[in-house]
């Protein structure tokens, strides 16, 4: 085997075991994620149900400036 051929042999290797780190390598054994993900992922739920609460919020505000000011169209048209 000449020297090229045991590069390419090391490159390919190298290669397969990047991917393979790449797709298996985030996940502990059991198939749970890791600890620091685990952590990441709630402080990201947390926030994506703030967000939820206050596009609510916005929600309701908006229906009732639409609402108060129908009503207030409403009054004057019967002036």
């Amino acid at each position: 085997m000449n020297p090229f051929e045991m590069v390419a042999i090391i490159v390919v290797a190298v290669m397969i075991a990047s991917v393979l780190r790449a797709k298996y390598g985030r996940r502990s054994r059991c198939g749970e994620a890791a600890p620091e993900l685990q952590s990441e992922n709630m402080q990201l739920r947390d926030e994506v149900r703030e967000l939820k609460e206050r596009l609510k919020v916005l929600e309701r505000i908006t229906v009732e400036k639409e609402n108060s000011l129908s009503r207030e169209i409403e009054s004057l048209r019967d002036r």
